[in-house]
């Protein structure tokens, strides 16, 4: 079980923190939103439900807007867009 992040794409990235559960997911992303710069994509993928509210109030708190939420199978998909 590793923490995976990586960039997609020009202004895209992937932070995979699926097997973790809160508040990991939650200081996983913020540490990969520091990371990357302002308008940049960060796609969480993650597997603990309860990770999700958090990580909203995290971005709202933070000015990041979480552009979509989607679920494939048993993985939450939130799209974010660093502020």
């Amino acid at each position: 079980m590793a923490v995976k992040f990586e960039k997609k794409g020009e202004g895209s990235y992937m932070l995979d923190v699926c097997g973790y559960v809160c508040p990991h997911p939650q200081i996983y992303t913020k540490k990969s939103l520091e990371k990357i710069s302002s308008g940049d994509i960060l796609e969480v993928v993650f597997d603990n439900p309860s990770s999700g509210e958090t990580i909203v109030q995290m971005c709202e708190s933070a000015g990041h807007e979480v552009m979509e939420k989607k679920q494939e199978g048993s993985k939450l998909i939130y799209v974010i867009k660093k502020g």
